[in-house]
């Protein structure tokens, strides 16, 4: 069975699909592209398909993951192309490569965010990072299944930074023609890095702690796009590709073992 890992994209007005709206549209995908899915065993049968570390609905992202197996060889390439184009504008597979290294989960430790705040300046963004960073704990509130929970946000936060803002640029991955992510104001644009942890951290988790410590309150809600997620480098403060290893992995493949593909690829 070869095994196919996917980055894709949750771009304008679909950053408000859920999670289950993306599986349903993924597997019409899988279905019009005519994949060769392997299946599970056992009375019920389930295209073999894992996701990884979605995003919340409402939140934009450029950089989910999936895994997908498959029953014959498929050129990774030609299969990232043909599933994008059997997907709508907004959701687009952007990169594959083949599985060749296990715990890909475990290298997502972190996510890099902007967070863009329109009607906030950059004057009294750069005060509540301040003092957000300044303090040794910084603790919010949210309401779960369980219900509700406090929880430390500032120890999550690997770091967070104030970018130029400009006016009429839309966000990561967008064109101001295509999105409707408001552009014509300048606003202050955040970034952050917020590691992986339990309870896990959410850009509007540190949204709420800016609130709490500098009583920064947005007049109209945050615009978030996830733009990488993978593992940390702490000497860097960097979210790096959580794909390379297989990328370098599949280019010390012995030539034994690359010869089928080559041969079912043609």
């Amino acid at each position: 069975m070869q095994r196919i890992r996917l980055r894709y994209t949750k771009r304008g007005r679909l950053r408000f699909t859920s999670h289950r709206d993306f599986q349903r549209a993924f597997e019409r995908a899988l279905r019009r592209s005519a994949v060769p899915m392997a299946y599970s065993a056992g009375f019920t049968p389930h295209p073999k398909v894992s996701y990884a570390n979605a995003a919340p609905t409402g939140v934009a992202s450029e950089a989910e993951y999936l895994e997908i197996g498959l029953a014959d060889f498929r050129d990774p390439e030609a299969l990232r192309a043909q599933l994008d184009e059997s997907l709508p504008n907004g959701l687009d597979i952007i990169d594959a490569v083949d599985v060749r290294t296990p715990n890909f989960v475990e290298r997502l430790e972190a996510s890099l965010w902007e967070v863009r705040l329109p009607g906030v300046s950059e004057e009294q963004a750069a005060h509540a990072i301040e003092l957000f960073l300044a303090a040794e704990s910084v603790e919010v509130e949210r309401q779960t299944k369980n219900g509700l929970r406090v929880f430390d946000a500032r120890g999550a936060v690997a770091s967070l930074a104030l970018v130029p803002g400009q006016v009429g640029v839309a966000p990561v991955g967008e064109s101001s023609a295509t999105s409707d992510v408001r552009t014509g104001d300048a606003c202050a644009i955040l970034r952050l890095v917020v590691r992986h942890a339990t309870p896990a951290v959410r850009p509007d988790d540190v949204l709420s702690g800016l609130r709490s410590t500098a009583d920064l309150a947005p007049p109209v809600p945050a615009e978030v796009t996830r733009l990488a997620q993978g593992p940390l480098d702490e000497e860097t403060g960097t979210v790096t590709d959580p794909l390379a290893l297989d990328r370098a992995a599949a280019q010390a493949v012995p030539s034994e073992t690359a010869e089928p593909q080559a041969v079912a690829s043609a």
